[in-house]
């Protein structure tokens, strides 16, 4: 490819090669005389180097991209690759735990971007399409690139764009052999006694060849164990006080957490090249990891005594009264794996044409368990209102603070029972005789049943995928006055991916069955004893510390199967398979256009999908008990995507690129599931509603196996001026034409012949009739019913919510970039520098709701100073408010709208490759702090009152490395 750029052919193909070595550049400085006699070697390492690097990739790329060199991971020390993709223009992280996991590409969430490892499809491990970003070391990874405007080629595509990830190939950079070690600490230590706050990272890797460089070997260990602690404030709901107009949560969910994560890492690559004709890869990449931990506080109803209001919108100070808090101890462990291996060849046929076959094969599985263990004042019905305490609190638009606490000490053991302190046992309705009991309750209304059974609750999620691709295309390297090369080319994937959510009530042997033993509930056991956890920081105190999870473990809890007693756990459980065959064909141009080089590409997608899903519809038969049905379904559908790039040098290293494509973004996996639920409310006031519009007691929810992908027509035009090998502007609009997005949709259906599964009957007469406890009206109409009646449904219509295709929107936006090194102001500033971007995007969905993962501004920038061995850096990133969703309650996805978060990392760092102590000569030491400013992560509802808040507090790091 011919530019007329100030920068030498060879200074940039010498750039782009060391893209993947870890070693610094050595770049030629223009003279007068192009001599190379007079041709001066500067050495350029640290952060310049890597902005040297990246800029020449994406100076080269025929389409709009954004690069990212090794020297930007490596060097920062970042732990995974999504901290370093986070601060590029146009991205923008999404924490995780206190980590930043995942990435939206303009505004589009990791489910719509496509994600790929040296160009092959890559395998997420979460719930969705989405990869999970920090579960790649950093210590593996050489770079990535990002395609913004889509190309043939790229078979793995996504609305928002492509992520590319790179591994360095051995015959392509210089053998070394390095040693990482790290060592870091949270600066908000654990609140939880049996957990710490620090952790390490060690890597060992090395790149060699072999057989007179025709042979190459390189491979990686990274180990990482590394903790988090946080803080999360957190209410159910709020509602309006009548007295004062405060909103009052309804419920309180404080908590104290800790987790570890632990990762190990092995990459291996094989590299055959006997000649410059064929080129051999094999590679394979191993990565297990667990991440396991507490959440200790309390989930408890929230009863305001008295309440007075404060000078602000949202201030007051009032009294809790008959406080009963569920002090829950909520053991987590997510255990997973991720295999993936692969061959890469490509055979240069004669001067013109070659071959390029690529099949891998990936597989991964997670086990996510979180467990739920009760403890309080005693049992539910065991104590009397005069036996609960109260607290007083103060109330703000931030949430609730506890300043005193009556009747209650929970950080004495021999006060706090092992049993669930409130009636949460509804749903063991089917166990009734199993959990019946002649003991009266200590608190009236009768004796113990099955809703004072539940003392905790065990959910199971189990999470399997595997991918199988194929790829081979001819290409052909033309010499003619406008067309360069031809690519065509067949790539087929093979995709399926599995959820198991189960989980199992919990029952303390106290529970009085029969006659009883004379006693409801006991004091935790010592053997699960751990100590105290510390929440004053929520005005609640100390209070008592125990292992959740062994209880579970050795037998102390009977545990009941929810599967067969809740309806939803089937109703997520399900397969998903995707075949897609994809076709294509790509022309690279290159010509002179009244002197103007203009370059590019443009070709065509022809892509084939065959998705189908099977699973459960959950229904509960007339024994209380779930009796599933068989779900399945599907579709084939074909889908023709242009592309077009085109790439104008209109001024020297000045460049016009314009892009146009229609891209797709498969819909999520959980919404194309088949399975699905019917639940039914069984209040005798809805029961008696003739009026479905008004109030039915039916439900059902249903995924959608015959979705099709999201679609997006896209324009893309961008201008960059390059002024030096570290430094560039530019700015770039894009626009996107969402010609189909998903959406929830409801249908009306009859309960007793749903034409939406082959006319099911859902009505059960033993289960959906309900039997009047006592006299008195009831329903819309006010009817007197006495006690004994049986009650059956007023009418049996109802919705049917489930996803659909047909929503659309519009998205566009502007990216504005400068990578500036300070001493073209001046010698005196050599060394000094930033790199600074900013995204403004306005995306409308036509229903007025938003897209997740996007936000209205992004901002990054980065100072450095770099110069003789010594770095300093401040890496900052804002992103507005945004929309999302998580894991939430019984293993299921749920919406969420988070506040805009500011991120400040900084790194200082010494080279001794650039000092006079040669025995020194390649070790590296760095201290780096990632969340300075201690940013808490928020979520708001929809009163603009935050809901949840988990503050995770700033983490600190000393890292060495050693390279030879």
């Amino acid at each position: 490819m011919k530019h007329n750029t100030l920068f030498k052919p060879a200074i940039l193909s010498l750039a782009v090669a060391a893209a993947t070595s870890g070693s610094g550049l050595v770049f030629a400085q223009d003279t007068t005389s192009q001599d190379a006699s007079n041709v001066e070697e500067v050495m350029v390492t640290g952060i310049r180097a890597s902005l040297m690097r990246a800029q020449s990739m994406k100076m080269e790329n025929t389409s709009i991209s954004e690069a990212l060199a090794a020297e930007d991971i490596g060097k920062l020390p970042d732990s995974s690759i999504a901290e370093s993709l986070a601060r590029l223009p146009g991205l923008a992280g999404e924490r995780k735990g206190g980590r930043v996991s995942g990435i939206s590409v303009r505004g589009f969430k990791e489910d719509f971007v496509g994600t790929t490892l040296n160009g092959r499809e890559l395998l997420g491990i979460g719930d969705n399409r989405g990869a999970e970003y920090d579960l790649y070391p950093s210590e593996i990874m050489s770079g990535a690139v990002i395609y913004k405007s889509s190309e043939a080629k790229l078979t793995t595509t996504g609305i928002g764009g492509t992520v590319d990830l790179r591994t360095a190939r051995p015959l392509d950079v210089s053998p070394t052999v390095t040693f990482n070690g790290s060592y870091e600490m949270a600066s908000q230590g654990s609140d939880n006694p049996e957990f710490d706050d620090d952790g390490n990272r060690y890597a060992i890797g090395f790149s060699q060849r072999f057989a007179d460089d025709t042979i190459g070997l390189a491979m990686a260990y990274a180990s990482t164990e590394s903790p988090t602690n946080q803080r999360k404030y957190g209410v159910w709901g709020y509602n309006e006080d009548e007295d004062t107009g405060r909103f009052v949560p309804s419920g309180l969910d404080i908590m104290a957490i800790s987790s570890v994560l632990e990762r190990d890492t092995v990459s291996a690559i094989f590299q055959y090249r006997p000649n410059d004709d064929l080129d051999i890869v094999i590679d394979a990449l191993d990565i297990d990891y667990s991440d396991y931990g507490v959440i200790r506080g309390f989930i408890e109803p929230f009863s305001v005594g008295s309440l007075t209001a404060g000078s602000g919108a949202f201030d007051a100070t009032g009294t809790q009264v008959n406080a009963n808090p569920v002090l829950r101890t909520d053991p987590k462990e997510i255990l997973g794996e991720l295999q993936t291996v692969g061959l890469n060849l490509k055979y240069k046929l004669n001067d013109v044409w070659s071959v390029h076959l690529d099949v891998a094969d990936s597989e991964s599985s997670k086990t996510d368990t979180r467990g739920e263990s009760y403890a309080g004042l005693g049992r539910s019905g065991s104590l009397t209102n005069a036996q609960l305490g109260s607290r007083t609190f103060e109330m703000s638009q931030g949430g609730v603070f506890f300043t005193g606490i009556s009747g209650m000490d929970f950080s004495d053991f021999d006060a706090i029972k092992l049993t669930g302190p409130q009636g949460w046992g509804g749903s063991l309705a089917a166990e009734a005789d199993v959990f019946e009991s002649n003991v009266e309750k200590a608190a009236g209304g009768g004796v113990y049943t099955y809703e004072n059974a539940q003392d905790g609750f065990l959910n199971s999620g189990v999470f399997d995928e595997s991918l199988t691709t194929i790829k081979f295309e001819v290409a052909a390297e033309l010499d003619t006055s406008f067309l360069t090369g031809v690519t065509v080319g067949a790539y087929y994937s093979d995709r399926e991916k599995s959820k198991v959510n189960d989980g199992f009530f919990a029952t303390s042997p106290t529970y009085p069955y029969g006659n009883g033993t004379g006693v409801v509930d006991e004091v935790i056991p010592e053997k699960y004893r751990y100590g105290l956890a510390d929440l004053t920081w929520a005005g609640l105190g100390m209070v008592v510390a125990y292992d959740g999870y062994a209880p579970y473990k050795d037998g102390y809890y009977y545990q009941t199967s929810a599967a067969t007693l809740e309806p939803d756990r089937l109703g997520d459980t399900y397969v998903v398979t995707e075949e897609v065959t994809t076709f294509y064909v790509q022309g690279d141009f290159n010509t002179d256009v009244s002197g103007i080089n203009v370059f590019g590409n443009a070709g065509l997608q022809v892509v084939d999908t065959d998705q189908a899903s099977t699973g459960f519809i959950g229904l509960v038969n007339e024994e209380f008990r779930v009796d599933p049905i068989v779900a399945e379904g599907g579709a084939s559908y074909t889908k023709v995507l242009p592309s077009l790039n085109v790439s104008a040098e209109v001024a020297e290293s000045q460049f016009v690129r314009f892009g146009a494509s229609k891209t797709i973004s498969r819909a999520r996996i959980d919404q194309m599931k088949a399975s699905g639920f019917v639940k039914y409310d069984q209040n005798i006031d809805i029961l008696l509603s003739e009026d479905y519009e008004a109030e039915t007691p039916w439900s059902k929810f249903q995924g959608a196996p015959t979705l099709r992908p999201l679609e997006s027509n896209n324009l893309d035009l961008a201008y960059e001026k390059y002024f030096a090998e570290d430094g560039y502007v530019s700015v770039t609009y894009f626009y996107k034409d969402l010609v189909n997005w998903t959406r929830e949709g409801q249908t009306v259906i009859d309960f007793t012949n749903d034409a939406t599964n082959d006319g099911a009957n859902y009505y059960i007469p033993a289960f959906h009739n309900k039997t009047v406890q006592t006299d008195g009206t009831y329903g819309p109409n006010d009817v007197f019913l006495t006690a004994g009646t049986v009650v059956a449904p007023a009418q049996f219509q109802g919705y049917s919510s489930s996803f659909e295709d047909g929503l659309k929107g519009n998205v566009d936006g502007w990216e504005l970039t400068a990578n500036v090194p300070l001493n073209l102001l001046s010698d005196a500033l050599d060394g000094f520098g930033f790199a600074a971007s900013s995204a403004f995007i306005d995306a409308k969905l036509d229903d007025g709701s938003a897209i997740p993962g996007q936000s209205d501004e992004v901002h990054s920038l980065t100072v450095y100073y770099s110069m003789n061995g010594f770095e300093v850096r401040v890496a900052g990133t804002d992103r507005s408010d945004f929309a999302t969703y998580q894991r939430g309650g019984s293993n299921k996805i749920e919406n969420a709208n988070r506040n805009g978060v500011q991120l400040i990392d900084a790194q200082i760092s010494y080279d001794f490759s650039e000092s006079n102590f040669t025995a020194l000569d390649g070790l590296r030491i760095s201290l780096q702090g990632t969340n300075l400013t201690d940013e808490d992560e928020e979520d708001v509802g929809d009163q603009g009152i935050v809901t949840a808040r988990r503050e995770f507090g700033p983490t600190y790091m000393v890292n060495v490395n050693y390279s030879f």
